[in-house]
């Protein structure tokens, strides 16, 4: 049996909870709460019940309010590129207006960067976002509109459009079951080859062989954070383990793909050429450094976002993986965290990505719009199985960076286990309801939106 964690464990040390910023750094209630529920039976959700507490008109698409919003984030992105070509003019009259020597005039360039920096990040995050809606035919009722502005949505931030979208529809098919989802695969135990069996296993073997500095952490989550996404795309960092290694998303022939999807994948690679063409031509035509900070800086910006908003809404240590024998749909789309992930800017920018992923997976082709309408409506069929967590979104990623290490190599529901291998929950065996929660997932997908 999982040796669960207290409920007063892993707080943060020392004295923390009596500055004045501790509320930046503590579990919010709702992820107390779930913790106090360690005793995990799986839910036996009717996703027919689901579907059914939803009013007709949400599943609506307006192909004119998608514009809108694409049209919307299309010009604050231009307008945030019209004011980093003007900072040098900028910071001379400020700095003027100041009566600053030249030593200050560079201090407000560098401000101005920084702040062009972090706003055109997030909103090439949200470029990203919305050509996610359109891989799910979810902007248009017209599958040519969502193509186009898909594929160059995506294409503006390299992102290969076919071959994310096709991945991702299997990551939504398959969630949280650890044959068959496709992204942030959990490490198992037998990934780390010195660690005994749970039986067996020491608190010094934990020690020893999976405590790690802070400083270390942070090294790689800050690797994984701005490259992450990236690799995954190249050579399948963090995928499925079941494809051959260097499976990339960039190769028609690869395995994540069926052969139908050859020519499709070969479009998507053509696009990110020819922008990559384009940046290398801006850069001679102007300079590398130019690019660079036009571009690159807040594209890389953008990864760090997009990695963090993924990552929390499926990894998190009160949240299940499920094996074959007790996955089902529904199951999968309960193994999903709503976050209002820094506030009305994930709301804005973000188009409310993080804050009803729960509604999307179980709809996926419902408008982002509407999801909000959609989350309330369901929330009374789902019960306590719906997951929502406002815990400070930078202490989420952190707790979940550093508590979710392995899950066990057996079971057919696991949960996380931190660095001492303990987990904050445990799976209990389902009663006869375990049947008949497993029936229909073929129109489960169906009723999804597949």
């Amino acid at each position: 049996m999982s040796k669960v964690i207290p409920e007063d464990a892993q707080r943060p040390p020392g004295n923390i909870p009596q500055v004045a910023l501790s509320w930046l750094v503590r579990d919010a209630p709702e992820y107390l709460e779930r913790k106090t529920r360690a005793q995990f039976v799986p839910p036996t959700v009717s996703i027919k019940d689901v579907h059914a507490a939803v009013p007709r008109h949400l599943f609506q698409k307006s192909t004119a309010k998608g514009l809108y919003y694409i049209g919307r984030h299309v010009v604050l992105s231009v307008l945030f590129y019209v004011f980093a070509t003007r900072i040098d003019q900028l910071s001379w009259k400020a700095a003027a207006a100041l009566g600053w020597s030249s030593s200050g005039r560079a201090l407000v360039s560098w401000a101005f960067w920084a702040l062009y920096w972090f706003w055109q990040s997030v909103s090439f995050a949200g470029m990203w976002v919305l050509g996610h809606e359109c891989g799910h035919d979810a902007v248009s009722p017209y599958a040519w509109v969502n193509i186009i502005c898909g594929m160059g949505l995506h294409t503006l931030v390299l992102t290969p459009y076919f071959a994310w979208r096709l991945t991702h529809r299997a990551h939504h098919k398959g969630t949280n079951h650890l044959a068959r989802d496709e992204t942030y695969h959990p490490m198992s135990r037998s990934d780390f080859k010195k660690l005994p069996d749970a039986a067996h296993a020491t608190k010094m073997d934990y020690k020893e062989i999976l405590e790690e500095t802070p400083l270390y952490t942070l090294f790689k989550m800050v690797i994984r954070q701005f490259l992450g996404f990236q690799l995954y795309l190249i050579h399948n960092r963090k995928g499925n383990p079941k494809y051959p290694p260097w499976t990339s998303h960039y190769n028609p022939d690869s395995k994540l793909f069926k052969p139908q999807d050859r020519n499709a994948i070969i479009v998507s690679d053509i696009a990110i050429g020819l922008m990559l063409l384009f940046l290398a031509t801006w850069s001679y035509k102007t300079s590398f450094h130019n690019v660079w900070s036009l571009y690159f800086v807040p594209w890389l910006w953008a990864h760090n976002w997009l990695v963090m908003f993924t990552y929390l809404q499926h990894s998190d240590p009160t949240v299940p993986y499920y094996r074959e024998k007790s996955w089902t749909f529904a199951r999968g789309a309960l193994a999903t965290v709503d976050r209002p992930v820094f506030g009305w800017i994930g709301w804005f920018f973000w188009h409310g990505i993080s804050s009803t992923h729960v509604a999307h997976h179980f709809f996926v082709s419902i408008p982002f719009y509407n999801l909000p309408q959609v989350t309330e409506a369901i929330k009374p069929v789902l019960g306590e199985y719906y997951c929502y967590d406002s815990t400070p979104t930078m202490y989420a990623l952190w707790r979940s960076f550093t508590q979710c290490t392995f899950i066990e190599d057996e079971g057919d529901v696991v949960f996380f286990k931190n660095q001492h291998g303990e987990a904050v929950r445990e799976y209990v065996e389902p009663e006869a309801e375990e049947k008949k929660a497993r029936e229909g997932d073929d129109e489960a997908w169906k009723l999804a939106g597949f």
